[in-house]
């Protein structure tokens, strides 16, 4: 049951909504979430569903996030074995490939130490007479093949799990509730609430906006509005072909653009993603690009020449990044918080790091309110 006033109000059930709901209310701050939709569906289950450090951040330098997913790892591993497993992914190495496996091989080190040297972090280099088992792999010009470990997740089951701790821990969420307007009154936002075909009027001390894509749609209710980050949106889309091409997963590198490229299991099929492409437009609108899919097919088809499939799913999600001159992957995927006295708004943010995140934000919360 809806109540009058609160604490705090965190607009946004996505992954990173639902854990700083979660974060506050065993705070013990009085908590309401709201989701315009159902709880991550969208960019929340639009993901490679990997909980991962980012083995490919360490190319642009990234240490400090690597090293925070790769700890935000280990305890989803530890703590939540029925939702997050480990598995093995295979980086074939060509004569044509970018990295040489010389450099592979330090990569994978730096993210075995990184890692603290965890068991659930190791790495192999596999013997040329096994390469036959690697799923019909394309041989020719192969010159080496590693295997590291990361874990796998059901995105949308995992952001489901948080948000009903969330709620166990005394959070009030709501789903098909839309912000209509938070105006600050000098000591509290006046909010007005739309759930289902019913409004409500609530208030609320500390607003949190963790919108996602629609950061500055939330941003455009408020009243008076708080400062923006310069931020563009990025889209990611995947596929899923019929067939499971292997129980392991495939870190490709793209011949096109030497991108990585992931090929998943996925409930009996096969997962594969994703693209990098900067998007200019409403982000319900947000769809995959026959280009991007003939991109990723591409892609699966140079490494697997004889491999059979048709597409069974196909979905885009968005990535909120900084706004720079540079391509897509070369800029920092940290999350980013803008923080005023009675605003927060989160920029961002990794699947994997959903805790750490809240954890950031909780920090704000308490120092708000103490």
């Amino acid at each position: 049951m809806i109540g009058s006033q609160y604490q705090i109000l965190v607009v946004g059930g996505g992954i990173q909504g639902c854990a700083i709901a979660l974060s506050c209310a065993r705070a013990g701050f009085s908590t309401l979430l709201i989701e315009s939709n159902t709880w991550g569906t969208a960019t929340s289950s639009r993901s490679s569903k990997l909980i991962h450090g980012g083995l490919r951040y360490l190319q642009t330098a990234q240490f400090g996030l690597v090293r925070e997913c790769l700890q935000e790892r280990e305890w989803m591993l530890e703590h939540m074995p029925d939702l997050v497993r480990r598995n093995w992914l295979y980086i074939p190495i060509y004569r044509t490939s970018h990295y040489r496996p010389w450099e592979i091989h330090a990569g994978l080190l730096l993210y075995f130490a990184l890692s603290g040297f965890s068991r659930n972090g190791t790495y192999k280099r596999i013997p040329k007479e096994r390469w036959s088992m690697l799923a019909g792999i394309n041989q020719q010009d192969l010159q080496a093949v590693y295997a590291y470990q990361d874990a796998q997740t059901d995105d949308l089951e995992l952001t489901q799990n948080i948000q009903k701790q969330a709620e166990s821990a005394g959070a009030t969420c709501l789903e098909q509730t839309r912000l209509q307007r938070a105006d600050w009154q000098g000591s509290f936002y006046d909010v007005d609430i739309q759930v289902a075909d019913e409004m409500a009027q609530v208030r609320a001390e500390y607003l949190i906006n963790a919108g996602g894509p629609w950061i500055s749609d939330v941003i455009e209710k408020v009243s008076p509005p708080p400062a923006r980050v310069n931020v563009e949106l990025v889209q990611g889309t995947h596929i899923v072909v019929d067939g499971k091409i292997s129980s392991k997963c495939f870190y490709l590198e793209a011949p096109s653009d030497h991108r990585a490229v992931f090929v998943l299991p996925w409930k009996g099929q096969t997962l594969i993603g994703t693209t990098e492409t900067p998007f200019d437009g409403r982000p319900e609108d947000c769809e995959p690009l026959q280009s991007e899919i003939d991109y990723l097919l591409g892609t699966v088809r140079h490494h697997f020449p004889d491999y059979e499939f048709k597409i069974t799913e196909q979905w885009s999600g968005l990535r909120v990044l900084p706004k720079t001159s540079d391509r897509a992957f070369a800029r920092p995927r940290d999350v980013m918080l803008k923080v005023e006295d009675s605003i927060l708004s989160v920029y961002g943010g990794k699947l994997t790091a959903w805790r750490s995140t809240a954890a950031s934000v909780l920090k704000h919360v308490q120092a708000r309110f103490a």
